[in-house]
Order: C-alpha cells, then structure tokens, then sequence
C-alpha cells in the first residue's frame, strides 16, 4: 500500500554533479554540535554524511553499523546527537536505546524508512525523526529542534527518559542474546551461557564460566526481560539460570544453598524459597 507522507518529508533537494547542491546551510543559533551516525546501510550513511557537512555548526564525529557499535561509540566519543536506524543488524535502535547508559547521553533522531517505526518511535519520546531519504530541509528542521531542547536539560532528560522505557517494552521479552560490557566493548552472549545476574552495590554482573561482564540493565530490567527463559529470582540481589544450579542444600526450612555449575554458591532468601521448591518439583 502507498505511503502518503508529509510534503516535507518527500522532498529531496537537488543536487549538482558532486552529489550536494552547492549551497551551505546555518541553524540558527547552534553552538558546534557532535554527531553520531548509527545505521547499517553505506548509502544511507553516505547521503546523510552531505547533508551534515552542508550545515555550518555540524561536526560527524563517527558512524556505526548496528546498535552494538553504536553504544561503544557514544561512551567514546561522546556525541550530542545521534541519528539512529531502527532496523540494523545485531543489535537494532530500540535495543540500543535500551542499553544506552552513557553519561550525559546524547539526543536521539530516529531514521528510517518505515514511517509506522518513526512515529512510534517520536510519539515514544524520540526527539524527531527523519525518513529516508533525508533532504537537507527536514534535516535542518530536526536540528533545529535538538538545539532548542539542548536549552532545557531538565525536560530532554525527561525525553530521554521517557523513549528509554519504551524502547525496554519494544524488545521481545524472550531474549536471545544478553548484552554484557567489559571497559568500553559491548558482548552479545547466549542466554544459555548466561549463569547468574548478580547485584553488588551500583552494579550489575553477568556471570559465565569463563568471565563476568558488566549487565546494561538493573536486576528489575532483566527479570523482568528473562521471564520467559530458564531464570529465577532466589534473592533480591541474584537471579539464576535454572539450568546452571547443580546441587541445592537445605540450610533450614526456608534457606536453601545453591550451588551452579561453576562452583559458586548462593543463598536462597527466605522469601524465594518457594522458588527452590519448585525448581526441586520440576
């Protein structure tokens, strides 16, 4: 079926033999700003890659691939704003922004060719989107918007805020791939190879046989993510893969000791004892 998009969004400028149109552009009122751009398709990059170098005040600082380089970009380099695909391999935009926990963090533009997936995306709290492909007009109108909320800290936190939690509801609950970070790379691990999530003080661990890896989520983020797959809370600190636990010992009749398949043990909280006694019921 036909897409009937805004007169602004069909536009495309024109261009001259070296593929821009010769004119400069300047938003009003911009202080240099640092741009990110997260997208999987060269061309894409490539023409949104003119267009920012056609507009004064605009400085690209890096481009990435999928959601999984684009998180280890932004904690490096530090961008103001990133224009953010949707559909990418690996990691998409949604699960990116869910994973998103550098600080200050950055604006968010959503780009895509699906308009369902860029007004869900804005009317989530996505600044603006752009649809591709991005004529030097609209991108001008979106920056200029991403300037005027740079202005209110309190109401773009408030943004951010708000387009992180949808995009943690966007992502299917049944998990395949669980994101851990060491330093500044990102590691997408099996669920199955997952042991435990563990919570110490601020922090966050997953756990493997080999390593542990800083989680991108809180405790409540992942039980609440990995409820479908083989994991149980068994105390406010700790949820476990099921599948990992190798020997449970009664310590009384509400404490339990587990032990998983690495070796370490956990004590079971009087109040997820339950769930020891359905694991041994299974």
């Amino acid at each position: 079926m036909a897409r009937h998009l805004p007169d602004e969004e069909r536009k495309t400028p024109e261009r001259d033999g070296s593929g821009a149109s010769g004119r400069n552009f300047t938003v009003s009122g911009l202080h240099l700003m640092r741009i990110l751009i997260a997208d999987d398709e060269p061309i894409a990059r490539s023409i949104l890659r003119e267009e920012i170098a056609s507009v004064a005040g605009l400085e690209l600082v890096g481009e990435a691939e999928n959601g999984l380089s684009a998180l280890a970009m932004i904690r490096s380099l530090m961008p103001d704003l990133v224009f953010l695909d949707l559909e990418m391999p690996v990691m998409g935009g949604f699960e990116a922004i869910a994973n998103l926990t550098a600080l200050p963090q950055p604006s968010i533009v959503i780009v895509t060719a699906y308009n369902e997936h860029a007004i869900r995306a804005f009317e989530a709290g996505a600044i603006d989107y752009l649809l591709k492909p991005v004529s030097r007009e609209r991108l001008i109108k979106s920056i200029d918007r991403v300037s005027r909320l740079r202005g209110q800290p309190l109401e773009a936190a408030e943004q951010a805020k708000r387009l992180v939690a949808v995009a943690e509801t966007s992502i299917s609950t049944a998990v395949g791939k669980i994101v851990g970070r060491v330093g500044d790379e990102y590691f997408l691990l099996d669920a199955a190879e997952v042991l435990a999530f563990l919570a110490e003080e601020d922090e966050v661990w997953v756990v493997t046989a080999k390593r542990r890896y800083l989680a991108t989520h809180s405790l409540r983020a992942i039980e609440e993510r990995t409820r479908q797959l083989a994991f149980e809370r068994v105390h406010r600190n700790a949820i476990v893969n099921v599948n990992h636990v190798r020997k449970m010992s009664a310590l009384s009749s509400q404490r339990w000791l587990l032990t998983l398949s690495n070796g370490v043990e956990l004590t079971v909280s009087k109040r997820q004892a339950q769930t020891v006694r359905a694991i041994l019921n299974a």
